[in-house]
């Protein structure tokens, strides 16, 4: 039986095509050391956009 790799933490399924995005040299090695890193993106893209809609 295959071992789970990811199991996601909400409770809808993520999209299926990543969101990509280019960024300056050594961002990508720098953000990979930030703790839960992903969740704290998609949290700050989330902020984002409810700013967005508030205007």
């Amino acid at each position: 039986m295959p071992r789970i790799k990811f199991k996601p933490q909400n409770k809808v399924a993520y999209d299926k095509s990543p969101l990509q995005f280019k960024v300056l040299p050594g961002v990508r090695e720098k953000i990979k050391t930030v703790p839960d890193w992903q969740q704290r993106l998609r949290e700050f893209v989330d902020q984002l956009i409810e700013d967005l809609d508030k205007q």
